[in-house]
């Protein structure tokens, strides 16, 4: 159920599903131009970086069900934050090493970064939400329509 106050929630995890979706398919069908586009060594796996296209697009599919309701989906949110979260810090820690360049890092503002925000702000209302009515916060699952 999308209330007045979910609109900019649900609004969020659309875009955040199509994004992720769109981004993750960018990578199964062009593995090697993103590291052609930075000047980078292309891996000599690309199919490992088609299966990191796969997962992304994955959590595109998340959150697009998590936009139908998101203060009872929080954690497709959360796992989806906390994916947003620890892929920077690997990346700063192997940046920071030497182990990769800091040009690796573009696309770390439009995955991750742009995300923390709004991602925060919707576990923030679930919360809430879970405070103001806790027998609702762990709600049985719908059921499935016949």
């Amino acid at each position: 159920m999308i209330t007045t106050t979910h609109t900019w929630m649900h609004a969020t995890l659309i875009f955040a599903a199509i994004y992720n979706l769109a981004w993750g398919s960018f990578v199964i069908v062009f593995p090697l131009l993103p590291f052609q586009l930075a000047g980078l060594a292309e891996p000599n796996y690309p199919q490992i970086w088609q299966c990191f296209g796969m997962i992304v697009g994955v959590y595109g599919i998340g959150y697009a069900i998590a936009a139908a309701n998101p203060l009872r989906h929080w954690p497709i949110v959360l796992v989806g934050l906390l994916g947003k979260l620890f892929g920077p810090l690997g990346f700063l820690f192997y940046a920071i090493r030497g182990e990769l360049p800091w040009i690796a890092g573009w696309t770390i503002v439009t995955n991750d970064l742009a995300w923390w925000i709004p991602f925060g702000l919707i576990l923030h209302a679930a919360y809430r939400a879970a405070i103001a009515n806790p027998a609702a916060a762990f709600a049985p699952p719908m059921p499935m329509p016949r």
